[in-house]
């Protein structure tokens, strides 16, 4: 059972006694406060979380982490060396130097007080439905915990960490990154025992400044593993690939090449049922059909049936996990207006995963529809990126609808590749009137971009409308 007793023994020298209030869970966000949270308030640049110290208080949380306390309420003051502790009763504040570092001491301490694997994901794309198929996957045999939504960062990851309890036996996180040395931090607090890295690309590169420091900084994952630990990585990615020269642990490769000691061959998309293929590995061959769509879900498939394998699973199970999992994070397929079919994956968008949800739309049978808005982050690769996508669009779509000042670029590719039915539209508004016009039954809509091109409008406004026409 966690209680403020473990808070004060990860972050000065105390030990719990046991009889220190309960904690239910740890938030930052006291909207979600429960009885029993810890709050932690941030200051943010545009919110600071010290405003609703008194609001989590009344929800019923037991104690906050603060950098600024306030004067209403009892607390101990960890930046007095030693701290003055007497009485913690509920509701109490924990004065910190800093929330932030705090969190993360107090992740670090609990994560070590349990004999758990973690197993951690990064990679450029994939990463959040490799951590989903993951933990299905590993759950057909081990209690799993796994990172909600797509908590990777510095905040997320420890929030994640301290729903770990003694039950568990498995933990699968996700690690994002936007520079180097972020995953070495996510990675120092979470000690994972396996290392899943999906690929290399070109997102977040403006932030970054380079694809070497991509390379670098996702690498800091496999040089996090122990000698007894394992990094799984992707064959088909040299990037990826050459990390096996970067780290202590073993390694295992998957891909679609025979080079890999886990890969994929006759791959068939069997179209709204998913994806068909072969799994081979060590003279095995199994046939199996998974209900994700694309071929890159192939490769989603192989890195969660990798874990299986490393963590000692039958393939019995390993495959009643791949199959019995929907990909219910991003790509969503929906009624569509006139008869159509939506998908959408408006979520996030870099050259990679577009190409990726294009080839997707090339397996489904119907009329192709892509719109396609602005990538953003993508730093030098920004107009190559976004012409090898229109490029792409020229050989896949029947039309596209291109919107955005980046977007552009993906329209001019797609003509010059030979595609005459393009539109480039300044904004989302035009494009759902367009996309109104011009749906029929039977069409297949993608609709995919960056978060920041608010293409989520578009697809919320064309489901809305959709519903009014037939109300239930």
């Amino acid at each position: 059972m966690q209680t403020i007793g473990h808070i004060l023994a990860a972050l000065c020298d105390y030990s719990p006694t046991g009889s220190e209030p309960a904690i239910s869970r740890f938030t930052n966000d006291s909207r979600e406060v429960i009885v029993g949270s810890v709050f932690v308030a941030f200051v943010g640049e545009k919110v600071d979380g010290h405003q609703f110290i008194t609001s989590a208080f009344e929800r019923g949380a037991v104690a906050a982490i603060v950098e600024k306390p306030d004067p209403n309420f009892s607390a101990v003051d960890l930046r007095i060396s030693p701290p003055h502790i007497q009485n913690l009763a509920a509701p109490i504040q924990i004065v910190v130097e800093n929330s932030e570092r705090a969190l993360q001491a107090v992740a670090r301490y609990w994560r070590r007080q349990h004999p758990v694997r973690v197993i951690g994901i990064t990679g450029s794309v994939g990463k959040t439905t490799t951590k989903e198929l993951t933990a299905n996957v590993l759950s057909q045999r081990f209690r799993t915990l796994k990172s909600e939504k797509n908590f990777n960062t510095e905040i997320g990851l420890p929030l994640q960490l301290l729903n770990l309890r003694p039950e568990h036996e498995r933990v699968v996180l996700e690690m994002g990154m936007y520079v180097k040395g972020d995953i070495a931090l996510l990675a120092s607090i979470a000690q994972p025992n396996v290392g899943i890295v999906t690929n290399v690309g070109t997102v977040h590169v403006e932030r970054a400044g380079s694809r070497q420091a991509i390379v670098e900084g996702k690498r800091e994952l496999v040089e996090a593993l122990p000698a007894d630990g394992v990094a799984i990585l992707n064959y088909d990615d040299k990037h990826v690939r050459g990390m096996a020269d970067h780290t202590n642990a073993q390694v295992m490769t998957y891909g679609l090449t025979a080079k890999a000691d886990l890969w994929a061959s006759d791959i068939e998309s069997v179209g709204w049922d998913g994806m068909r293929f072969a799994l081979n590995y060590q003279g095995e061959k199994l046939h199996i059909q998974v209900p994700m769509m694309g071929r890159h879900s192939v490769q989603t498939a192989l890195r969660a049936a990798a874990a299986g394998l490393v963590e000692g699973m039958a393939w019995e199970d390993i495959i009643v996990g791949l199959q019995s999992h929907r990909d219910e994070m991003r790509l969503q397929v929906v009624a569509g207006p006139n008869g159509s079919r939506l998908i959408d994956d408006s979520y996030n968008a870099s050259p990679q995963s577009m190409i990726a949800a294009l080839n997707l739309l090339d397996d489904l049978e119907g009329r192709k529809v892509a719109v396609l808005g602005d990538m953003l982050e993508l730093g030098s690769d920004e107009v190559d990126g976004h012409i090898r996508v229109g490029l792409r669009s020229a050989e896949v779509a029947d039309i596209l609808i291109a919107v955005g000042k980046r977007a552009k670029l993906i329209a001019l590719a797609a003509r010059d590749g030979g595609l005459a039915n393009v539109h480039h539209l300044p904004n989302t508004d035009a494009a759902i009137q367009l996309v109104t016009d011009l749906a029929q039954p039977n069409d297949i809509i993608l609709v995919k971009a960056s978060y920041g091109a608010r293409l989520t409008r578009i697809v919320k406004q064309l489901i809305r409308s959709e519903d009014d026409r037939n109300p239930s």
